[in-house]
């Protein structure tokens, strides 16, 4: 079995003496794992950090088998950010989400085009926080928990969207809020078109990360999100 692809490096961990187990997010094989062999050298290494992309070749005697990598890189976005705390955080948390949420094997191509595009804007330091937001509303998504902000549940208008409802991911005026307002989750103008604020941003990320935390995570197993969501929401609470 063989076949090449690219993707985007999610997780590297040792493996014996001197591999390394390779996760990558590809474009057309979807979470695909391997094995590099002298993964922890020093000219292979540095090509294996988290959101770095690779031309990559995948070989195993089965398809069931793990396999091997052979790979080549294509674009060092970790290098790049190095020196910004914020916009590494950022990158080390989209992967790590990926790693968590995405089923294995299984091909994601338009959301895997929409990953490589925001880990291209972090790189870039160009609209990537309103990217961010909106990235993660597409792996709830694609993970079946879709918040629908397009009309009140309630049947109030349209117009005067204010709040979530923290069980369903749909959106709620405030009129039709009524005395339920207090239950509810604000909604940020900037999840249904309006300026996204630095304060906007945060109040957003709350949004997914109650879905995240409280929908997505008990059905995978009650396993919590990766830490390094927590270490990304607490560099922007020192932005």
């Amino acid at each position: 079995m063989e076949w090449r692809d690219e993707g985007i490096v999610l997780a590297a961990r040792p493996h014996g003496e001197t591999a390394v187990i390779l996760e990558l997010f590809t474009r057309a094989h979807g979470r695909h794992l391997g094995v590099v062999h002298g993964g922890v050298s020093r000219r292979k290494a540095p090509m294996l950090q988290l959101g770095n992309q690779l031309d990559a070749v995948w070989r195993a005697r089965l398809d069931t088998h793990m396999g091997t990598w052979t790979v080549e890189p294509t674009r060092a976005r970790a290098a790049a950010i190095l020196t910004d705390p914020l916009r590494l955080a950022a990158l080390t948390s989209a992967c790590a989400l990926c790693a968590f949420v995405l089923p294995e094997r299984e091909a994601l191509p338009a959301f895997q085009a929409r990953t490589e595009a925001l880990c291209d804007a972090i790189a870039d330091g160009e609209g990537w926080l309103r990217d961010y937001v909106f990235w993660e509303m597409a792996l709830l998504d694609i993970s079946g928990f879709r918040l629908d902000l397009s009309a009140c549940a309630a049947g109030g208008s349209a117009n005067d969207l204010a709040y979530v409802s923290p069980r369903s991911g749909r959106a709620v005026s405030r009129a039709g809020a009524g005395d339920w307002a207090s239950r509810l989750l604000p909604l940020p103008e900037m999840m249904i078109g309006g300026v996204a604020s630095l304060g906007g941003v945060r109040a957003a990320l709350d949004v997914t990360g109650h879905f995240l935390a409280q929908r997505l995570a008990p059905s995978l197993g009650e396993k919590p999100l990766p830490p390094a969501r927590a270490r990304f929401l607490d560099a922007l609470a020192r932005a």
